[in-house]
């Protein structure tokens, strides 16, 4: 159902537009179908298409013949195709080619009520036009190839700082807590690796000062008992 719809209207626009742009001619202008006016010249600068109509208006002592090339030649319109005498001819243009046409009223041909129209073929439908194209949307871009210069090696890390030996300072209002002296480490064959300053012994004293010592001690232990008897 949907489908004929468009057929439809467009055997419609085929039907009506030559309609629209068909001429009616009056054959004469406002002189008419009469006696005493040259149709050839009538007939210059005029084009004449099929769908165009003529119309013929004359008076009760005309007629109008359609007769072939012979008749319009000879004035003779016993030959006619088609005769009107209604006074107010209209005839279609339907074909391509010369029509003929005269007067049957004797000598009325031969003052010149004859017409050879020349038709050409009915004028070309106007197209219609096509809605504009929607804008495509441009490719899109290639990939880029991956870079063959190697990217290069990234920087060593920097090896962490080692801790710092400085003791921090002790905090305000606290008492200084004296740190434990460190163990000595083990020692090796009978000798000690390494010996901190602060943890090292005091040299042993030397053998005359012990001397001098012992002299001393017995000299002081005489005077007290010599006192005491």
């Amino acid at each position: 159902m949907g489908s004929t719809a468009p057929a439809t209207l467009l055997l419609l626009l085929l039907t009506v537009v030559p309609a629209v742009f068909a001429v009616t001619f009056q054959v004469g202008d406002t002189s008419g179908w009469t006696s005493g006016i040259d149709y050839t010249t009538w007939l210059t600068g005029k084009t004449f298409r099929v769908g165009d109509t003529l119309e013929f208006q004359y008076g009760l002592s005309h007629s109008v013949s359609v007769v072939g090339k012979a008749g319009f030649d000879g004035c003779d319109g016993s030959g006619a195709t088609q005769s009107f005498s209604d006074g107010d001819t209209k005839i279609s243009l339907t074909t391509v080619g010369t029509i003929h046409f005269l007067c049957p009223t004797p000598g009325h041909c031969l003052s010149g009520m004859k017409l050879a129209v020349p038709v050409l073929a009915a004028a070309p439908t106007p197209s219609t036009p096509s809605p504009p194209s929607s804008p495509r949307s441009p490719p899109p871009s290639p990939p880029t190839p991956p870079s063959s210069t190697p990217s290069p090696p990234s920087s060593p890390k920097s090896p962490k700082s080692p801790p710092s030996s400085t003791p921090s300072p002790p905090s305000p209002g606290k008492p200084n807590t004296p740190l434990p002296p460190s163990a000595s480490p083990p020692a090796i064959n009978g000798t000690p690796e390494s010996e901190s300053p602060l943890t090292s012994p005091p040299p042993p004293p030397n053998a005359a000062f012990k001397g001098v010592m012992s002299y001393g001690v017995i000299g002081v232990t005489m005077v007290l008992m010599y006192t005491v008897l």
